[in-house]
């Protein structure tokens, strides 16, 4: 008897624990680089965190991104210049959009 109480213990235990960390979504970055040519890739970094993303039609998305706060950093092609977004916020559960990167000559 004891040892069935103490199974269907761990098996609640074990269930909540999976519950509660299945609840937890991730985040996501999206964006719009201009003009869309000048954009070979674009990487969102937050301490030893790396993110890539390819570069469409303009268009970048970042999905399931730990919460958390990230630089966003788009690699040109010539003859544009790199350009970066600091201090983006990352909650859990929502896309963070931010907006329009124009490239520079």
């Amino acid at each position: 008897m004891k040892r069935a109480s103490l199974n269907f213990l761990a098996v609640a235990g074990l269930s909540l624990g999976l519950f509660a960390f299945g609840s937890i979504k991730e985040g996501g970055i999206q964006g719009k680089v201009s003009p869309a040519e000048g954009a070979r890739e674009v990487v969102a970094v937050a301490g030893t965190d790396t993110l890539r993303s390819q570069v469409s039609n303009g268009a970048f998305v970042f999905s399931n991104v730990k919460k958390g706060t990230y630089t966003v950093w788009v690699k040109a092609n010539a003859p544009y210049k790199d350009a970066s977004v600091e201090n983006v916020a990352v909650t859990d559960s929502a896309t963070t959009d931010i907006g329009e990167i124009k490239l520079q000559q």
